[in-house]
């Protein structure tokens, strides 16, 4: 299941699909002079086509939306969630990649290209020290090379630089990016709150109600820092404080059903986790034991094929063809403590009869 995968990127796809938060994301986070170019009137189109990679899915997320401009054309900002905890250093190139793939659908399309503003939203662990530029990617580009080599820039949004008092926009934007800021951090615990008031003069709204259970359900799996506790308390200390009473019981509803679903969510995917651990541990287990019973067996194997070689040579030495026609029925015993007696044996038996009788009897 994709969300249990990565519930980053559901997170942000269901908050960004909604038309207000979509706008003032990309009137708040994309540079002031792109912004401004874009007609505010007109709410931002998110189209549905993903660019990026299948095996990048787990820990991206591509958002493509049409905008019109001002001047009245059309353009497209596309807007990259950077998940993973450390930074590729070759997201200039994928971002390359995603654009081209772009253009080419378009010109099928409608044969023309228009202009694409390139957005990577990072909210990892990890301090952001990648290239913004392709040119950069390069390894000693002279400068004759450069006029024929391609080159653009991504905007990078890294949520870590921004103060909490610095993030812009309507409520349910705002506890998004704060939920997203810290998800990586041992301070969200201490964020709840502030993320759950962002909710509460909206939360009686059913874009309100959703966008509650969209951050609730998102806690209670995409993060190690808060269990199902803390975060049935932040709602308690935002919403059952405030005296309504029914504020206390949607807030109670809610609480209870999506922390609940999450933490079954969660054990889910610990479970699936967990399994795929104990299968790898178990087979480096298994090839452990499987080397050392190898090592074991053959060594007792070996011993046994000395003890056999050594029998077969005693029996020829001291017995002759009669004492080889005896060895297949001594080979067919596997007790390696059997045969040494047996070889034992062979020293001072005076006959094949007696030997016989010795190891039949054992």
């Amino acid at each position: 299941m994709a969300d249990l995968n990565n519930p980053h990127d559901r997170y942000f796809r269901e908050t960004l699909a909604q038309p207000a938060a979509a706008r003032d994301f990309l009137r708040y986070y994309l540079p002031a002079d792109v912004a401004a170019l874009i007609d505010p009137a007109e709410p931002p189109e998110l189209m549905r086509d993903s660019f990026i990679d299948a095996e990048l899915r787990q820990h991206l997320t591509d958002l493509l939306y049409r905008v019109q401009m001002l001047d009245q054309r059309d353009a497209y900002i596309y807007v990259l969630i950077e998940h993973k905890s450390y930074p590729d250093p070759e997201v200039a190139f994928q971002v390359l990649r995603y654009m081209v793939r772009i253009w080419e659908t378009h010109l099928r399309q409608y044969g023309k290209l228009w202009p694409i503003v390139p957005l990577v939203l990072y909210h990892g662990a990890a301090t952001w020290k990648q290239p913004e530029r392709l040119h950069d990617l390069f390894v000693d580009l002279p400068p004759a090379l450069q006029p024929y080599t391609p080159d653009f820039r991504y905007w990078l949004c890294d949520l870590s630089h921004y103060s909490d008092e610095d993030l812009k926009g309507e409520a349910v934007l705002r506890a998004a990016l704060l939920a997203l800021k810290y998800a990586f951090r041992e301070e969200l615990r201490a964020q709840l709150p502030q993320i759950m008031r962002l909710l509460y003069d909206v939360v009686t709204a059913q874009r309100g109600l959703e966008a509650l259970e969209t951050l609730l359900r998102y806690l209670s799996v995409a993060t190690n820092w808060v269990s199902g506790t803390d975060l049935r308390a932040a709602v308690e200390e935002v919403f059952l404080d405030a005296g309504d009473e029914e504020m206390t019981a949607l807030a109670e509803k809610w609480a209870e059903k999506w922390v609940e679903d999450g933490i079954k969510l969660g054990r889910q995917e610990g479970l699936s986790e967990g399994l795929q651990q104990g299968l790898q541990q178990g087979l480096q287990q298994g090839l452990q034991q499987g080397l050392q019973q190898g090592l074991q067996q053959g060594r007792r194997e070996g011993e046994r094929a000395g003890l056999l070689a050594a029998i077969e040579l005693g029996l020829e030495l001291k017995f002759g063809d009669a004492g080889l026609r005896l060895y297949p029925e001594i080979a067919a015993i596997d007790d390696s403590a059997r045969l040494k007696a047996i070889l034992d044996k062979l020293k001072s038996a005076a006959t094949l009869d007696e030997l016989r009788r010795f190891y039949r009897e054992w």
